[in-house]
């Protein structure tokens, strides 16, 4: 099929097309899901080039699953979005493990190229919401990153982290809370001004 054709094609059946040998379909379903889960996986690891491998790795397990694709069990995304959760626990419970056995794991210092203030501020302001989700614990971010920033519902949510709707609503209000007291005394500073 061409590519330019695809653009309205479902995820599953892209992935169907796929299976059946129509790399145009591959090409398609990446460029829709890749970013999708690369900005899940950056916003829960805090690390670029990890999320990267956990992206390519959980695109792989997509091609892999593909000839065995049941229709109608789950959305492609769903099922993308939890490889991509379970990736990250994965890499999150290793670099655990490496801290405490090594104290040198400073995360890369980002680069604060000169812009107009705008992008400074924005910067600013995506730094400051990445170290605070950082400093959530891992469940609550996960929630937090597909509700808030990727736009789930709750019982989308509840099917990728494999939790009830009760549970991820319980999980967003927390973590909400938590961000909202770690950013509390940043308001100014990052340039929303007092009140």
């Amino acid at each position: 099929m061409p590519f330019d054709a695809l653009s309205d094609v479902s995820d599953e059946a892209l992935l169907v097309l796929y299976a059946n040998g129509d790399s145009a379909a591959a090409r398609a379903l990446t460029l829709r899901m890749a970013p999708r889960a690369l900005a899940v996986a950056t916003r829960v690891l805090s690390d670029r080039a990890e999320a990267e491998d956990v992206t390519q790795e959980a695109m792989l397990r997509l091609w892999r699953i593909a000839p065995d694709w049941r229709q109608g069990e789950a959305r492609v995304s769903t099922w993308l979005y939890r490889v991509v959760c379970n990736l990250c626990t994965d890499r999150l419970r290793g670099r655990q493990r490496r801290a405490s056995s090594a104290l040198d794991d400073a995360p890369e210092v980002a680069d604060a190229a000169p812009g107009v203030e705008e992008a400074l501020i924005e910067g600013d302001r995506m730094r400051a919401l990445d170290a605070a989700l950082a400093a959530l614990p891992e469940r609550q971010r996960q929630a937090v990153v597909l509700r808030h920033i990727e736009g789930l519902s709750n019982p989308e949510i509840a099917e990728v982290m494999q939790i009830g709707v009760e549970a991820v609503e319980s999980l967003t209000a927390r973590g909400k809370r938590a961000l909202a007291a770690l950013l509390s005394g940043q308001r100014a500073e990052l340039g929303y001004g007092e009140g």
